[in-house]
C-alpha cells in the first residue's frame, strides 16, 4: 500500500489535503520535517504548513533530521502514521536524509502504510533522481551529496511552482531541458498529486 500527497505549496492546497485526510481516515498525528528550509532565507511556508495541520487538529511533532542522531530520526519515523517533508533546498534535504541513512526506512514505512506528504522539495525527492532540479535549486548547498538518487516512490518527477513567482523562469528552463528525458508533472501552487499504490491523479484546489 502506497499513499502519497505531493504538492508545490501545502498552504495553497489545504482544502485538497482536508479531503484527502477524510477519505483516507488519517490518524491525526504527523512527523514534520522542516530540514530542507535550513539553508533558505525565506521560510514562511514552514510556519504556514504547520498552521494547516493545526487548523485540521493534527498533533504535530517537529523533527529537524540535521540536528538529531540517526537513531532518534529512525525511531520517530518508525512510530509516525504520517510523514510530512517541507520545501527548501532539495539537494540539502537529500544530503541530510542520506547522512542519516533514512531513504530505505522511509520506503519501508510507506510500504507498511505510513502516509507520505511532500511539499516542493519534499515532493521532488519522491522521484527516482533529483538531478533535474539543479536549475531551480543550488546544488552547492549540499557539498557532501555524492549522488542524486532519491526515494523512487513514483515514476514521474514533480516540477513544482509552475507559473508561480519567483520560479516562473527556472521552472520553464527545467521543462525545456528535461521534458524529453523525464515524465515531468508540472504543479502550480494550487495543485496536488494524489498517489494510491501505482495510480495517481493531479487535482486543483
Amino acid at each position: 500500500m502506497k499513499t502519497l500527497f505531493l504538492c508545490s505549496y501545502f498552504a495553497g492546497v489545504q482544502p485538497l489535503f482536508e479531503k484527502f485526510a477524510e477519505q483516507h481516515e488519517l490518524e491525526k498525528k504527523v512527523l514534520f520535517l522542516p530540514t530542507a528550509g535550513n539553508v533558505e532565507e525565506y521560510r514562511d511556508y514552514i510556519d504556514e504548513g504547520r498552521a494547516v495541520f493545526a487548523d485540521l487538529q493534527f498533533e504535530v511533532a517537529l523533527l529537524d533530521i540535521a540536528e538529531v542522531t540517526e537513531a532518534v530520526a529512525r525511531e520517530k519515523i518508525t512510530q509516525t502514521p504520517c510523514l510530512y517533508i517541507s520545501g527548501g533546498n532539495t539537494f540539502y534535504l537529500l544530503q541530510e536524509l542520506k547522512r542519516k541513512n533514512l531513504l530505505s526506512l522511509i520506503r519501508e514505512r510507506i510500504n507498511q502504510g505510513m502516509v507520505y506528504i511532500g511539499e516542493s522539495a519534499g515532493a521532488i525527492i519522491a522521484s527516482s533522481d533529483i538531478s533535474y532540479n539543479q536549475i531551480m535549486d543550488d546544488k552547492h548547498l549540499a557539498p557532501d551529496l555524492t549522488d542524486d538518487a532519491a526515494l523512487g516512490l513514483v515514476d514521474f518527477s514533480v516540477l513544482p511552482h509552475w507559473g508561480e513567482f519567483p520560479f516562473e523562469e527556472t521552472a520553464e528552463q527545467t521543462a525545456a531541458v528535461y521534458e524529453g528525458q523525464l515524465k515531468l508533472l508540472k504543479l502550480t501552487n494550487q495543485q496536488a498529486v494524489l498517489v494510491d499504490d501505482d495510480n495517481y491523479a493531479a487535482e486543483n484546489s
